[in-house]
C-alpha cells in the first residue's frame, strides 16, 4: 500500500482509506453483519490501509470500530468528526464549543482511545462562525485529545479562512468520476496551505464498482437515495455510462472496476487518500488494489469521456 504524508504532520496515511459509514447501521443502509464487517476491517489492515474514518452521526460505527480496533491502535490513523447529530429523521448542525467538547469526549469513549489522530469538522454550521469552532478544536489539540485538525465539505474560501486560524492538516470533500467538480475548488487552497485532500464518495456509494446492471430498488430512507443522487432513475442511466467505461478499462487492464475508479481519484496529485466504504473483505481488497494501478493520459481521457489528444 502506498503511503502519503498527512498535510505537514509527521503522520503517513494510506493512499486508500476505509470509510466507516456502512458499519453504522444508520441512515438505513440496511442491517450490518457484524462478523462480515469485522472481517472487512481486518482485511483492510492486512492490505496496508491505516486511515480509518468515521463519525458520531454514522450510528454505531464508532462503537463497532472501537471494539474491533482495540489492541490495534498503533496500526491505524483514526479519524472522526464533530458538528452533526441525529434528531429523529433530521440531522442537526451544531459546532458550538460545548457540543464539540461533548461529542469529542463521547467519540473517545466509543472508540476506546484517549486521542483522535485527525478530528474533523463534518460540515460548517451556519449558526456558528467557523473561527469559533476552530479555536475550540485548537484548545482540544493543546489538551492532547486530538492530534490534528481537518475540515470536511468546505469551500475554498472557508478553507483559506480556516488556515488563518489553525493549522489544517486535511480537507475531505466528495470527489469521484461522477462528481469531479466537487473537489476542484479546494485543490489550490490545499496546495497553498500544505493540507492533504481526502476524497470521499470515491465509488459513489458503490455505483462505480460496477455492481449494478439496473437501478437498485433502494428503501426510501436509504442514504443513497438522497446523498448519492446518481441512484435516482433520472440520473442512473448517465451514471451507468461512466460505470461502463470504468468496466471496459478495468477489463483491459485486468483489474477490478472499483480499483480503476479509485486509481482515477488518486491520479490527481493533490489527492492524498481515496476513502472507500466496504461491507466485505472482498470489497476491501478490490478497493485497495486501486493504489497500485497507474493510469495513462489515454486511460484518463477514456474514463472521463473526452477525446484523447495525447501524443506518444
Amino acid at each position: 500500500m502506498k503511503m502519503r504524508r498527512l498535510g505537514r504532520t509527521d503522520l503517513c496515511i494510506s493512499a486508500v482509506g476505509l470509510g466507516g459509514w456502512p458499519f453504522g447501521g444508520g441512515y438505513d443502509w440496511g442491517p450490518v453483519d457484524a462478523a462480515q464487517a469485522e472481517k472487512a476491517v481486518l482485511a483492510a489492515l492486512d492490505a496496508g490501509i491505516n486511515l480509518v474514518d468515521t463519525a458520531p452521526v454514522y450510528g454505531e460505527s464508532e462503537a463497532f470500530l472501537g471494539r474491533i480496533l482495540k489492541g490495534r491502535r498503533n496500526q491505524i490513523i483514526l479519524a472522526t468528526k464533530c458538528g452533526l447529530a441525529k434528531n429523529g429523521s433530521w440531522t442537526d448542525h451544531d459546532l458550538s464549543p460545548q457540543t464539540i467538547r461533548r461529542q469529542l469526549d463521547e467519540s473517545l469513549a466509543r472508540l476506546q482511545t484517549d486521542y483522535i489522530d485527525l478530528y474533523q469538522i463534518h460540515y460548517p454550521d451556519p449558526k456558528v462562525p467557523l473561527e469559533e469552532a476552530l479555536l475550540e478544536l485548537a484548545r482540544q489539540k493543546q489538551a492532547g485529545k486530538i492530534r490534528h485538525i481537518g475540515l470536511c465539505n468546505v469551500t475554498a474560501e472557508e478553507m483559506s479562512r480556516a488556515a488563518r486560524i489553525a493549522e489544517i492538516s486535511s480537507v475531505q470533500n466528495e470527489y469521484s468520476l461522477l462528481h469531479p467538480q466537487k473537489g476542484e475548488a479546494v485543490f489550490k487552497a490545499c496546495r497553498e496551505t500544505g493540507a492533504s485532500f481526502i476524497s470521499y464518495g470515491t465509488l459513489c456509494g458503490g455505483i462505480l464498482s460496477g455492481k449494478y446492471k439496473t437501478a437498485p430498488n433502494l428503501r426510501r430512507a436509504d442514504a443513497r437515495n438522497y446523498f448519492y443522487k446518481c441512484y435516482r432513475a433520472d440520473a442512473f442511466l448517465k451514471a451507468q455510462e461512466t460505470s461502463n467505461r470504468i468496466k471496459k478499462l478495468a477489463e483491459y487492464l485486468r483489474v477490478f472496476p472499483a480499483a480503476a475508479a479509485v486509481a482515477w481519484a488518486l491520479s490527481n496529485q493533490t489527492v492524498s487518500c481515496a476513502l472507500t466504504g466496504a461491507r466485505t473483505a472482498e470489497q476491501i481488497l478490490q478497493n485497495a488494489a486501486g493504489a497500485d494501478v497507474t493510469l495513462t493520459p489515454q486511460d484518463l481521457a477514456f474514463l472521463e469521456g473526452r477525446p484523447c489528444t495525447c501524443t506518444k
